[in-house]
This record gives C-alpha cells, structure tokens and sequence, in this order.
C-alpha cells in the first residue's frame, strides 16, 4: 500500500477488484472532507453501488438514502438523492478536475453536494470552478477505471466498504 502521510485524512474504498485510496484535502474544501469521513464512520458509504459511470468522463456513487445495494435495492431510484443530512456550500478552489480527483455531486444549485461524489476518469478541466474537488486517488486507480459502465450500469459494482485509515 502507498505511504500514507495523514491517515485522519485518508480514505480507504474497498472495491470487488482491490482498494482505493484517496488523499481528502480538508485545507481546500474542509466541509466535504469532514462529510465524507462522518459518512464512512457511520458505515453509510458501505455497499453503496455506482449508480452513474460514464466512459471516459466519471464513476459516481455515494447515494446513501438510495444506493444500498440490501433491502429491495432499485437501481432506478439510485443517484436521486433525499438525505436528511443538510447540503454543503460549495468548496470551489483553482484545483483542477485531473484524472483521479474526487469532486463532489450535486444538483444545477452550487450549493446541493451531500453525499454523493464521482472520480474522473480523465482530466475534465471542463469542471473546473462548478464542482468542489475534495480529494484524489492516491493509489488503485486502476480498480476505478474497472467499474461496470452504465448509465444505471445493468449491474452496477459497489463500494464494499469504505473506512478512514486512522480507524483501519
């Protein structure tokens, strides 16, 4: 595994082929990064599927009132949203949408991101300054780029868990 420097800032996603991990960046956008760590705490993140993997653009997942794979999962409903936890302001920073950054989802509001994220495929400067990068892969790049395609995927892959690396 890659050396991790901040392990309170260091998320880890387990996926069918191996982990991802990604560096938040809490000094750019510390109200998504706390969001995330809050959600991977409580366990909410695990088995939440991809519910949106475009090729060549993104893999978005995160939907945690609706992408629970358990319990009379619905791929349809998947992406649509309806946390009770309240929006974050946007986080917008001159970082660049690179290939492996996180960026957070959200609705045409600025301000709507709440749980759900993507991670670029691909540079998609096109973003830049309209959705909040709060993190990058830091390594197993290679199990995101591997995600079923589909816009629901027919049979969408999952994040089996994701823990912060100080709790691992």
């Amino acid at each position: 595994m890659a050396e991790i420097k901040d392990p309170e800032n260091t998320v880890i996603i387990e996926l069918k082929d191996g982990n991802v991990v990604i560096e938040l960046l809490p000094d750019v956008a510390p109200k998504h990064s706390e969001r995330m760590k809050e959600l991977a705490r409580a366990g909410e993140y695990d088995n939440v599927c991809f519910h949106r993997v475009i090729d060549g653009f993104m893999a978005q997942t995160g939907d945690v009132a609706n992408g629970d794979m358990e319990d009379g999962f619905n791929i349809r409903m998947a992406g649509t949203g309806g946390s009770s936890l309240p929006n974050l302001p946007a986080e917008f920073s001159k970082l660049p949408h690179d290939r492996g950054t996180l960026g957070a989802a959200r609705s045409a509001n600025p301000d709507s991101a709440n749980s759900q994220f993507f991670i670029n495929f691909k540079d998609n400067h096109f973003l830049n300054g309209q959705y909040t990068v709060y993190g990058r892969v830091i390594e197993g790049m290679e199990h995101v780029d591997a995600i079923t395609r589909g816009e629901p995927p027919a049979e969408p892959d999952r994040m089996i868990s994701v823990k912060v690396a100080a709790d691992a």
